[in-house]
């Protein structure tokens, strides 16, 4: 009797880590998951693609950071707040880091906004002539980034460009 208990109780516990694995939250399904995961947990809370993490990302950011275009391009249409600003930034600065043109130019087709800063009061354009992404760079311009903004630093996109000694990056960048 005991052996069966033993065996039944192995089973349910099994069976429970199974359930649970596979329970993805929107934070996983924003980093790796489908349109339809999603959907299927806005069956249950509507408002869950409005949630942060413990780290303060939404799941717009998570998806535009892992370069989930699939999710990202749905999410866009149907967050509260495509700006939503976290401590490291909004989601179009998650594409500028991650250099993805594609994404960066359907976050802006949808309004998201060019200067928003970050805690640290990077801009997109700052961080984009940081990382000496020039394509980035024109694109941002070309959307009328604020070339006057700096951060807390006290410094402007130019500036940077100018400390990279990249030309081609300090031209797009002179008034």
């Amino acid at each position: 009797m005991k052996k069966i208990i033993f065996i039944i109780s192995i089973f349910l516990c099994l069976s429970t880590m199974h359930a649970q694995e596979k329970v993805k939250s929107i934070f996983d399904i924003a980093r790796s998951g489908t349109v339809t995961e999603v959907k299927d947990l806005m069956k249950q809370d509507p408002d869950i693609i409005n949630k942060t993490n413990e780290n303060g990302f939404s799941p717009l950011i998570l998806s535009c950071y892992r370069g989930n275009t699939e999710v990202a391009d749905f999410l866009m249409d149907k967050v509260k707040d495509i700006n939503y600003n976290s401590s490291m930034g909004t989601a179009l600065m998650a594409v500028v880091y991650k250099g993805d043109l594609k994404l960066a130019q359907e976050l802006l087709d949808h309004q998201s906004d060019i200067n928003t800063a970050d805690s640290q009061g990077t801009t997109p354009l700052i961080f984009a002539s940081k990382l000496g992404n020039i394509e980035m760079v024109k694109l941002l311009v070309k959307y009328k980034a604020n070339k006057s903004l700096k951060d807390k630093q006290g410094n402007t996109a130019f500036e940077y460009a100018v400390l990279s000694k990249n030309s081609e990056l300090i031209n797009q960048l002179k008034n």
